[in-house]
């Protein structure tokens, strides 16, 4: 007697438990899926990101733009009413308005000693050239003495004595040395300009990672080459740092030098006017050498920019004074 199997024949195909069917192909009564976004996907966050954070960068310098306007209003504007009303007297602090009249004078008719833009050159030229030769002598003087201890410790008590000396002496003693020529008022600029770029020089040498000289020396690089290409570049934030003041005091030193004797020159300018009690002729060339010296701070910002690009940039919520 045989026992006949009721099962159906085993077969590897289509539809066995071994090989289930295929999905639906596209075409066949199911539409094609398309191509799928990934809600993950790092390239969308990463725009989206950029363009959250440049949304709140542009929004935050709109902001500071508007309270800057806000302040510069408030603070003339009071000085205008309390000298209007009487409340104090503008023959000793001026006007906003009188000063604004005094410079359209100045501009349109000129000044007691020439054209306003003359006067601006005279004291720039002093200024750029105080401000180039300090910077060259405080760079190089400052790489030197923080590279070689031995002559940083014999001129030490020498520089903290001449930087102690008053800057007026100074500019009365220029004054005597090189007469009105254009060295008697740059001088002064040259000195206030060479401490403050020395000193930054000095510690930004000093400041250097001592692995990263370390390495290098292993690495076979030579003092020439070590200073070029370590020492320098590292302490190069210092020293871009002390140009953005030094140029101000560039200004400074010129106009110093000015009130010692010139026969042109914004300083001269404003000695001639405290002399003739001419308060918002004060004020106007104090307005002058403002908007020079923010002119000459904005070029110094892109040189920075230009030089050490490898600087991580800014982020958002940093604002430059």
């Amino acid at each position: 007697m045989s026992v006949r199997s009721t099962l159906p024949p085993f077969s590897v195909g289509a539809g066995s438990p071994h090989h289930p069917d295929p999905p639906p192909q596209a075409g066949e009564g199911n539409p094609s899926p398309g191509p799928q976004v990934e809600a993950g996907n790092p390239a969308t966050l990463d725009a989206d990101l950029l363009a959250r954070r440049s949304r709140s960068a542009r929004r935050r310098r709109l902001t500071i733009y508007v309270l800057r306007l806000a302040f510069a209003v408030l603070w003339l504007g009071s000085w205008e009413l309390t000298t209007r009303l009487n409340w104090v007297d503008p023959f000793f602090v001026g006007q906003p308005s009188g000063v604004m009249v005094r410079l359209w004078t100045w501009i349109t008719e000129g000044t007691a000693l020439g054209p306003l833009w003359f006067q601006a050159a005279v004291t720039m030229e002093e200024a750029v050239l105080g401000f180039l030769v300090g910077s060259a002598l405080g760079v190089v003087l400052g790489i030197l003495l923080g590279r070689i201890e031995l002559i940083a410790e014999v001129l030490s008590p020498f520089i903290k004595g001449a930087n102690a000396i008053p800057r007026v002496v100074l500019g009365s003693l220029f004054a005597i040395m090189f007469g009105l020529s254009v060295w008697g008022k740059a001088s002064t600029a040259v000195v206030l300009v060479f401490f403050v770029v020395f000193f930054n020089a000095f510690q930004g040498v000093r400041e250097v990672d001592r692995n990263l000289i370390a390495n290098a020396r292993i690495l076979g690089a030579n003092n020439r080459r070590l200073t070029t290409e370590i020492i320098i570049p590292s302490a190069m934030s210092w020293i871009l740092a002390s140009l953005h003041i030094s140029f101000g005091l560039a200004i400074v030193g010129a106009v110093v030098g000015e009130l010692f004797g010139a026969t042109a020159g914004l300083g001269q300018l404003i000695y001639n006017a405290g002399h003739t009690f001419d308060v918002n002729g004060v004020f106007a060339g104090m307005f002058v050498l403002a908007v020079l010296a923010l002119i000459a701070e904005g070029l110094i910002t892109a040189l920075e920019n230009r030089l050490i690009k490898w600087r991580p940039s800014r982020v958002s919520g940093e604002i430059p004074i």
